[in-house]
């Protein structure tokens, strides 16, 4: 009798614990799986993170320019499209790395700071205004088949691996410019856009970036033309070839390009010639031939902050990405948010 009770309260108590034994698991495997996927969202607070957090920062409005239209990406899920259309693929690791950091403090200085410049959205996907964008299908068709995987993976490998850094100054995200080819030396901010330097853009140099020759340019104008360029927004411009210095560049910058210029009867900061003149910097010197005005230009873009081509030369030099920021973006640190 005692060992027919005893097997009942065994059943019984086995129709207890057994359940329970299940149900723990199967919830430690749920907890499990969401906190994977936790940090493969990197909505993570960590002990040392600023103010700055995902759960604000998690979700990106995208202007699309072309068509006017706003689409809402996870933070990590943008970049992906922001460095693949900044960097080229083939560039080392270190560097798209670098590049992935500084899209993403980019991309939250401007949340912070662009008080309603694109209505309802974060950022717009023009680099002439902000940063670049593509989207994933129009960049693997863009790639060489053979390469499209490896360049991918490449990427997202920048991206998630460095996901929640971003480069901070006093405890802030910085206004991280960023350009493709410095010709060996970065710009102070108000020397392209006027107004106050920040402390953290100061003009660095950037060793190896004479490797990249196709960021040298040459533009090579007709007299006439030339002078139908500048007329278009001074209308009263004129010029004395005859004059050995009708062309003559005043003063330089201390990223070694022109600031002032003298042309004809206008005194033109370099930033402006460039833009009048289409060129690729303002790093640049002007030759007078009989009939033509040569530009011989070095580097490309307005060369503040990160080289993106010095980037690639300092991580084949064994640099890492941090190390990278660091050089072009003066007293920084690489914090997680």
């Amino acid at each position: 009798m005692k060992k027919i009770i005893l097997i009942v309260l065994l059943i019984i108590l086995a129709t207890f614990i057994i359940p329970i034994i299940f149900t723990n698991k199967f919830a430690m495997q749920e907890v499990n799986s969401n906190l994977i996927k936790e940090v493969n969202n990197i909505e993570i607070v960590t002990e040392n993170s600023s103010k700055y957090a995902y759960n604000k920062y998690g979700k990106v409005k995208l202007l699309h320019i072309k068509d006017n239209t706003i689409e809402e990406l996870d933070i990590d899920e943008y970049l992906l499209g922001v460095v693949s259309a900044e960097m080229p693929a083939d560039f080392e690791e270190e560097a798209l790395k670098a590049q992935a950091v500084v899209a993403r403090t980019y991309t939250i200085y401007m949340i912070e700071h662009n008080k309603g410049k694109h209505e309802n959205a974060d950022i717009c996907d023009d680099s002439s205004c902000c940063q670049a964008w593509i989207s994933k299908g129009d960049r693997l068709s863009r790639w060489d088949e053979e390469k499209r995987d490896n360049n991918w993976k490449k990427i997202e490998r920048a991206v998630y691996s460095t996901a929640g850094k971003v480069a901070t100054y006093n405890g802030d995200v910085i206004d991280a410019f960023f350009h493709s080819n410095s010709g060996g030396k970065t710009e102070e901010v108000s020397n392209v856009w006027g107004g106050e330097n920040l402390p953290y853009l100061q003009s660095v140099e950037t060793s190896g970036e004479e490797a990249y020759s196709q960021y040298a340019s040459e533009v090579v104008l007709g007299k006439s033309d030339f002078e139908d360029k500048i007329k278009q927004k001074y209308p009263d411009f004129v010029i004395d070839y005859n004059n050995t210095e009708c062309i003559e560049i005043i003063e330089y910058t201390q990223g070694n390009r022109v600031k002032t210029i003298k042309i004809g009867n206008l005194e033109l900061s370099g930033v402006e010639v460039r833009s009048l003149i289409g060129l690729r910097s303002a790093n640049f010197v002007v030759e007078i031939s009989d009939d033509n005005i040569k530009f011989s230009v070095k580097g490309y873009g307005h060369g503040v902050g990160m080289s993106q081509t010095g980037a690639d030369s300092m991580a084949k030099q064994g640099s890492n990405y941090e190390e990278i920021i660091q050089h072009y973006y003066t007293g920084v640190e690489v914090t997680n948010i």
